[in-house]
């Protein structure tokens, strides 16, 4: 496992060599790329910065210990995308490059509000770096887990080695580096989200649906945390749940509106025509891989209750099926599947994270204007300062994956969701309708997710995703807002107005 595991190093290593070559001379190159992907790599750079270590280690963890009903989570997850490619993507690709070439999502909402005091730059970017810390920490958590599991290594030892990596090649590769890597990672993902789930299957002894009847948590953890102590059925997709619950769960999707390690892909692609096609291959990668991983948990919880094996970490069957089914050579490169989903979305979120630090926190306050090679030194320096921060945060191994990506999740989807959609389609949203949008949406989210207004301590969220409420409220203020406000700038209402033109010649 350790030769697959080195060779898969390398190869990515050799990737952030390759890109550093090619796109790193400019900051513009290194924060997007040129703006120049095809789009299969487009595609599959937007699903694997996506998907991060939840898609192997979360999500097969939600269904190996609680079955069916989790899969509405997924759902919503798939519309949402479907959803960001139509409503967001081909607007946003050609209204960014319209609205003075912007190379951030804060940067492109400042030239569209013409945000001459930088209050919305600033804001969007605190957002940014706060709940990209919080998110990066999750991928970091899960890479410990992996290594802590499978190498017998220390939690800690795995934590250092997952950021090491993956912050050299973001280091010194920049955006390319990131796409081709995610390219390569999506590829692995897909690839090992097939194998595991069908040799699984293939060893089940018993009938795998009256297996999963009869399975509880008794049977598939060796040493049940409090939390994960239930009595509902595998089998039942309502099992604990109101339509309040599902609705919940589903709301999931809204999130991807507002993400900006993945929009920031439309805007990198190298035309908008070529949307459709990334869409085709995006979504097929997307729907595919999300079965493999539903189905993972189904099979895991299915052949653990039939044997004498058991987990101690439900977030873990993936690696625990890799390890007792395959040869050591294969089960390292299935392996290495989580490391490419951690890793993708790591260094996506390392790249946004320092972007927003040097193009929408430094270059506003700069004395000076900073030459290109000076933005990019301080662009690297930020990518190692966020990693740090974010691994001494994940620092605590009895974090949940799933739970760190659902509030940083919602926290983006909540923030900037509505802004972004009502900033593509709505010509009289003003700069102080978006400030109360971005504003009004982190806060709720805040303030849902972790406050404890309950009587017994407990926050809001554990009746209610805290994305949707966010989601709402922000709409709510942007739009009340923007009509009791100034009228929109002229020179964003040109762009608006370009932008639409430019879609109808397609």
């Amino acid at each position: 496992m350790i030769i697959s595991l080195a060779l898969y190093f390398i190869v990515m290593l050799g990737i952030g060599l390759y890109a550093y070559k090619q796109s790193t001379s400019d900051i513009s190159g290194y924060m997007l790329g040129g703006r120049n992907l095809a789009p299969s790599v487009a595609a599959l750079s937007a699903g694997a910065s996506d998907m991060s270590g939840w898609l192997l280690m979360g999500l097969p963890g939600a269904m190996y210990l609680f079955g069916l009903s989790k899969v509405w989570i997924a759902i919503g997850l798939v519309l949402g995308a479907w959803a960001n490619y139509f409503l967001v993507a081909p607007r946003l690709r050609v209204y960014t490059e319209k609205a003075n070439d912007s190379i951030t999502i804060p940067d492109y909402f400042a030239n569209r509000f013409d945000d001459n005091k930088n209050i919305l730059r600033v804001i969007s970017a605190i957002v940014i770096i706060v709940f990209f810390t919080l998110y990066t920490s999750s991928g970091v958590v899960a890479g410990g887990k992996l290594f802590e599991n499978s190498f017998q290594m220390s939690y800690e030892m795995g934590l250092y080695i997952t950021t090491g990596v993956v912050v050299v090649y973001t280091l010194f590769g920049g955006f390319l580096a990131v796409s081709l890597t995610d390219f390569v990672q999506g590829c692995i993902m897909f690839i090992s989200l097939l194998a595991v789930p069908i040799a699984t299957y293939m060893m089940l002894d018993q009938p795998f649906m009256d297996t999963l009847a009869n399975a509880n948590y008794q049977q598939l953890l060796s040493s049940p945390k409090a939390s994960e102590i239930h009595s509902l059925s595998m089998l039942d997709w309502f099992a604990g749940g109101s339509t309040i619950a599902i609705i919940s769960a589903m709301a999931w999707g809204l999130g991807y509106f507002g993400q900006p390690h993945i929009i920031v892909r439309f805007m990198a692609i190298d035309s908008h025509e070529n949307l459709a096609k990334a869409r085709k291959i995006g979504l097929s990668w997307m729907t595919i891989s999300i079965i493999g991983a539903l189905v993972t948990g189904l099979v895991g919880a299915s052949f653990i209750a039939n044997s004498e094996q058991s987990v101690s970490d439900p977030e873990t069957i993936f690696i625990f099926l890799s390890q007792f089914l395959f040869h050591p050579f294969v089960a390292g490169w299935l392996l290495a599947a989580i490391l490419a989903a951690i890793m993708s979305t790591i260094s996506s979120q390392l790249l946004v994270s320092s972007s927003s630090l040097v193009e929408d926190i430094y270059k506003s306050y700069a004395k000076r204007q900073p030459s290109s090679n000076e933005l990019l030194m301080i662009s690297r320096v930020c990518v190692l300062v966020v990693a740090v921060v974010a691994s001494l945060i994940a620092l605590d191994s009895n974090s949940s994956v799933l739970n760190l990506v659902s509030n940083a999740w919602a926290g983006f989807g909540a923030a900037f969701g509505p802004l972004v959609i009502f900033s593509l389609w709505w010509k009289k949203l003003t700069h102080s309708g978006a400030v109360a949008g971005v504003v009004v949406g982190s806060l709720t989210v805040l303030l849902w997710a972790y406050v404890p207004l309950l009587e017994n301590g407990e926050t809001l969220s554990v009746y209610f995703y805290e994305l949707l409420p966010g989601f709402v409220a922000s709409s709510l203020a942007i739009v009340l807002v923007s009509l009791n406000t100034q009228q929109p700038d002229q020179q964003a209402i040109k762009w608006f107005n370009a932008t639409n033109a430019k879609l109808q010649e397609a």
